[in-house]
């Protein structure tokens, strides 16, 4: 069964509801060798990058200086085309203007372990961009791949992200799908390749033990995917906690738009009932009286981040900034 990623809810929890804690990786905690703006060989720490309650495996082979899996880089050329900027987030940065940030090669897939508390339990999302190697390619076309929609850009080519989840050493059925380039709609004007941050909430695949990520695309040849291979990564939220549920219930329906937020939020429901606002930490910021229909929430001065709105016993995420 595949799961859109907008609004989606956290599961419910049927025997005993506790407070979360939460965690953010944000990888500035990964040293660097002087002069450097890339790592693309984590030997030194085990095979992995570790910050937050994640773990970044990687793979570097000394001899012929190749690399798969996952590298952490402060590179900030988001202007270069071509496989020599290959270690680039196109957005010239990590997220909220940080230093460092995760970038992922992958083409069978790669996977991102939980560790310490949040080892069993949810993730609450990562925000992911392209890289400006991807980016270029798919935008202008290169040696080895198209441009995206073609001469008349009518091709409804598409680069996609896909998440799964492990758990107990078995791959979850459900997937989180995010587009980071989509020119499938009949309108051109809709088409988009992403080049800032956006947020993907992965609360429906539940309890995990790691992370799975794939990469797709449109443009195929005999060898495989055309599209560089690569994506970045940056403030994965850990919940550091397993959702206790005796079972998978139906609950009232409601939706909040848009989101990301700046001064409002709206909350659509066919129900009356109270919504709790609650920011990273498990703190109140608001209570609302919320009724059938359209309820607009003031959120301008809650301040930036990440915050869970919670209406009767169902629960979405939503970013403010």
């Amino acid at each position: 069964m595949r799961i859109k990623i907008t609004f989606l809810p956290v599961l419910l929890l049927l025997c005993y509801t506790v407070a979360q804690a939460q965690t953010t990786a944000t990888f500035e905690n990964i040293p660097f060798p002087v002069a450097l703006n890339f790592r693309n060989d984590a030997a030194s720490s085990n095979g992995v990058f570790a910050s937050g309650n994640v773990a970044l495996p990687n793979d570097y082979n000394t001899q012929f200086q190749y690399w798969e899996g996952w590298a952490i880089s402060k590179e900030t050329d988001n202007t270069t085309p071509g496989f020599n900027n290959q270690y680039s987030a196109i957005t010239g940065k990590g997220v909220d203007n940080s230093a460092k940030y995760a970038l992922c090669y992958t083409y069978a897939g790669t996977t991102m372990r939980l560790t310490g508390p949040a080892k069993g339990g949810v993730v609450n999302g990562l925000y992911v961009t392209n890289s400006t190697y991807a980016y270029f390619s798919m935008l202008e076309g290169d040696a080895f791949a198209k441009k995206f929609g073609g001469i008349t850009g009518n091709d409804p080519d598409f680069f996609k992200l896909t998440v799964k989840k492990y758990r107990n050493g078995q791959i979850g059925a459900d997937s989180v799908d995010f587009f980071l380039a989509d020119y499938r709609s009949a309108n051109n004007a809709n088409d988009y390749i992403v080049n800032d941050w956006r947020f993907v909430d992965l609360t429906s695949l539940g309890n995990a033990d790691s992370l799975v990520f794939y990469l797709s695309s449109s443009d195929n040849g005999t060898f495989g995917m055309n599209t560089p291979a690569y994506f970045c990564a940056d403030n994965v939220i850990t919940a550091d906690m397993p959702v206790s549920v005796a079972e998978a219930v139906a609950a009232p329906a409601f939706e909040v738009a848009p989101n990301p937020a700046t001064d409002v939020v709206v909350l659509r429901t066919e129900e009356a009932g109270t919504a709790a606002i609650t920011d990273v930490l498990g703190r109140t910021v608001a209570e609302v009286l919320v009724q059938p229909g359209t309820n607009p929430i003031s959120c301008g001065t809650w301040g930036r981040g990440m915050y869970t709105i919670r209406f009767r016993e169902t629960a979405r995420t939503v970013l403010v900034r």
